[in-house]
């Protein structure tokens, strides 16, 4: 996380939607909602209720479903809730119950004393296990911060960098006008998730969908195009470098060079395309175009090796020719 700390209190206060909310509510220790969450790991303490914590996996957060509540309600029934102290005594950063469980009152009042914050949710165990880990995975995923501008082309999260003052936002804004979508202008946050995808979103939600433009100033892209024309995060498949023209430099002409050029952003290889700017050059064209020839790259179709093998067997065909026939037979 770079540094952050992440809270149970952080969790609780999440501003999820839909299909990713967690409906969480505090009903015990309170005073423990600072409890720093250090791992997006869950743990089911069954075996430690038992008293078994050779293994206990105490820093995660715990997870109790129908067979932890039923076990508790015997060691009430057994007159066994000393058993519930050892467990408590580990820094554990919070209890969740699910299926709006009735938590059981010894339980809350050993919770307080600790200061352990009990949660309840009203979600199956299964379908809050999928939700909370598929968050804590992209608030706990390796991120770093570019200087660039990410816009979804054709369905492709596409990364326009270049120096300051080369053109990456006024390229941007002729896509968005042509029909693609903005998600950040300069600069992106990039998460890695599941260790081979990158999600690139903006830095600041506050600021978010608004572009600089030199000569105009700040503009805000949902109000001049609608809500069709930004989104908040995409999957970075592409990056287009922008590049002053130079003379001296032999850019490729037909793709094969192209091939072997990527860039490593926390260890994952993303193709790289560098493109030079000059006058007259309409580079909302050009990237529109890129990024059709990565699709087709994508779905096995590759253009330069199919026109490098058709001028070899055209090459080869004109070799044999000469092998057959002579000079006069050719004309």
């Amino acid at each position: 996380m770079d540094g952050n700390v992440f809270t149970v209190l952080d969790l609780v206060d999440l501003d999820l939607k839909d299909h990713n909310s967690l409906n969480l509510r505090c009903i015990a220790g309170r005073k423990g909602l600072t409890r720093t969450i250090s791992t997006p790991e869950l743990n089911r303490p069954g075996l430690a209720l038992c008293g078994f914590y050779d293994v206990f996996a105490f820093n995660r957060i715990q997870v109790f479903g129908f067979g932890e509540v039923a076990y508790l309600k015997k060691l009430l029934k057994e007159q066994r809730i000393e058993n519930l102290k050892p467990l408590l005594k580990y820094e554990i950063p919070c209890c969740i119950f699910t299926h709006n469980a009735e938590v059981e009152s010894f339980f809350i009042e050993a919770a307080d004393n600790a200061d352990c914050p009990v949660l309840v949710t009203d979600l199956p165990t299964t379908e809050f296990t999928i939700r909370v880990l598929r968050i804590l995975s992209n608030i706990f995923a390796p991120k770093v911060t570019r200087h660039g501008v990410l816009v979804e082309v054709y369905g492709l999260g596409i990364l326009i960098t270049g120096e300051s003052g080369v053109g990456k936002s006024e390229t941007a804004l002729e896509l968005i006008r042509d029909g693609h979508r903005l998600i950040a202008d300069d600069v992106v946050d990039i998460h890695c998730i599941n260790g081979n995808m990158l999600i690139g979103s903006g830095a600041n939600k506050i600021i978010g969908h608004h572009m600089e433009i030199r000569g105009i100033g700040v503009i805000n892209i949902t109000h001049l195009f609608g809500v069709s024309a930004v989104r908040d995060q995409k999957r970075i498949q592409l990056i287009t470098h922008l590049e002053g023209w130079n003379e001296k430099k032999d850019y490729d002409r037909v793709g094969i060079d192209s091939e072997d050029l990527y860039e490593d952003i926390l260890g994952v290889r993303i193709p790289k395309l560098d493109i030079p700017v000059k006058a007259g050059r309409n580079l909302r064209v050009v990237i529109e175009t890129a990024a059709l020839n990565e699709r087709l790259k994508n779905m096995g179709y590759n253009t330069a090796r199919e026109f490098n093998r058709n001028i070899l067997k055209w090459i080869e065909s004109e070799d044999a020719k000469k092998v057959y026939f002579g000079k006069d037979d050719i004309i």
